[in-house]
């Protein structure tokens, strides 16, 4: 009976690994810029700044560097901001559900006049429901959604570099 149910079990492994290559899945690999040194003008104190350099430090071959002098390439925050604002409201004129926004506006250029990428701005939307009994776990969750726009706009900002077609010559 043990030996069946292990064969079993390796017969369904194998059944699972044969589905997922066979359907394209493929694990997110690393992201390759077309920079070789970026500088970001991130404040040190920015949660989105601190994740964004983790990410290039960890999956990028591209150096992160404090001067913008001596970068191929800076990426200029130019506006981040967070806003809530009221999306319904129940029969007793009080608040069901709230918008959260999530609003990053950025450019990216040469440092000689030249843009990558002209000033963008990318806005993550969420809805949260409300309710009166359960306030402090909607504040943890609305902190979550924050966090999850944050992760979000990462990978987006992350794709939207990979995606400049202008390399910085090799000298």
């Amino acid at each position: 009976m043990s030996a069946v149910k292990t064969t079993l079990r390796r017969s369904t492994a194998l059944l699972l690994a044969l589905v997922l290559t066979a359907c394209g899945f493929q694990l997110r690999g690393s992201t390759e810029l077309p920079f070789r040194t970026l500088w970001v003008g991130f404040s040190d104190a920015s949660p989105l700044g601190t994740e964004f350099r983790r990410y290039i430090r960890s999956g990028t071959s591209t150096r992160l560097v404090d001067d913008p002098l001596k970068a191929d390439a800076k990426l200029q925050v130019l506006g981040e901001s967070r806003e809530k604002e009221i999306l319904s409201l129940n029969a007793d004129g009080r608040v069901r559900e709230y918008n959260l926004f999530y609003t990053f506006v950025f450019r990216v250029d040469d440092g000689k006049g030249r843009d990558f990428i002209a000033p963008t701005r990318i806005t993550l939307k969420r809805n949260i429901s409300v309710n009166e009994n359960t306030q402090l776990a909607k504040e943890a969750e609305e902190n979550l959604l924050y966090r999850d726009m944050q992760s979000d706009l990462v990978q987006q900002l992350l794709r939207r570099l990979a995606a400049v077609k202008t390399a910085v010559p090799e000298t």
